[in-house]
């Protein structure tokens, strides 16, 4: 769901043993508890390396610093004071609106059960996402536990399709980056419209606006790795892995809508796996939009774990509707 930094703290907060199995396909009925703080640990860790935190007793608000992707509020790490309230909840829109940023909020359903209700209250609606891992006990689908045989994430795709993790000065980074954007923009799983042409254009927008420079940094400095798939010299599907101590999340995988319907996904997604592992990552977990892309992650060896809410205003009725 996010972006980070690594912190000495947040490493070893992020430091897991093995999680229990469990059958592929269904969330246990009460997650690792040991697991699940430590997906708190890192949620709370990644938007620090970008963003401020303000206090509001239970929760806790990401304010991005400079330009960048906006973050949300979520649950206080470790607060053990009174539970979560609408007025809570209210204090924390206000502010949002305030500084000009998306009324958002994200957390894990199964950690703070309570705060939905307080969420709804405050007049908000929450989306659910199948949240999924691959923990070091669970063996990649194609038999080499990594993800990919090399164990680097460079390779071959289907089709023919190569996939590689990108540098920071690799010329098709703003191209790779863009996917995701045109991916996000036609959802589902069918194909779409939006192909090379349309890609081009929105890769030359991420350079102008510094997108494309902010994530070389981010590479540079070893908080993001940005894998892709390409064919005939485009980038056809793009995805990121953000690690944190020994946790990282997949995050933005998306195909280009012309060339769904291929495998990218699931390529894109065992070459992330394979670079973090490679650099020491022993925990991978993702949130699915919906149980359809869950399948696909299923099927890069990723099994159910719980459930990730994201709470956000309802859409605005249209003028003359009931």
């Amino acid at each position: 769901m996010t972006s980070h930094d690594p912190a000495a703290t947040a490493a070893a907060a992020t430091a897991i043993p093995t999680a229990t199995p469990t059958t592929p396909g269904t969330a246990p009925a009460q997650p690792d508890p040991v697991l699940l703080e430590a997906i708190e640990g890192y949620y709370d860790a990644v938007p620090r390396s970008s963003a401020r935190v303000e206090d509001f007793g239970p929760l806790s608000l990401f304010v991005a610093e400079g330009t960048g992707w906006p973050y949300y509020a979520r649950p206080a790490l470790g607060h053990e004071g009174p539970a979560v309230t609408a007025a809570d909840v209210r204090r924390v829109r206000a502010r949002q609106r305030e500084l000009g940023l998306p009324e958002a909020f994200e957390w894990v359903a199964e950690h703070d059960p309570l705060l939905r209700a307080a969420v709804e209250e405050a007049g908000l609606t929450v989306h659910e996402h199948p949240l999924l891992v691959l923990g070091p006990q669970d063996e990649h689908p194609d038999g080499h536990g990594d993800g990919h045989p090399n164990g680097h994430g460079d390779g071959s795709g289907p089709d023919g399709v190569s996939v590689r993790v990108l540098a920071a000065d690799d010329p098709a980074l703003a191209e790779a980056l863009a996917v995701p954007h045109l991916a996000f923009g036609e959802p589902g799983t069918g194909v779409g419209s939006a192909g090379p042409a349309e890609l081009a254009v929105r890769a030359e927008v991420l350079k102008a606006d510094g997108s494309a420079e902010r994530l070389a940094g981010r590479i540079t400095a070893g908080r993001t790795a940005l894998a892709a798939a390409f064919g005939d010299g485009t980038a056809l599907c793009a995805g990121q892995h953000n690690p944190v101590g020994e946790v990282t999340e997949v995050a933005g995988v998306g195909t280009l809508p012309s060339a769904r319907r291929r495998g990218l996904a699931q390529a894109v997604t065992a070459a992330l796996v394979a670079h973090a592992r490679a650099g020491g990552v022993r925990t991978v977990f993702l949130s699915a939009a919906d149980e359809d892309v869950a399948r696909i992650y299923r099927r890069a060896g990723f099994r159910s774990f719980a459930t990730a809410l994201i709470a956000e205003p309802g859409a605005e009725p249209e003028a003359g509707s009931r």
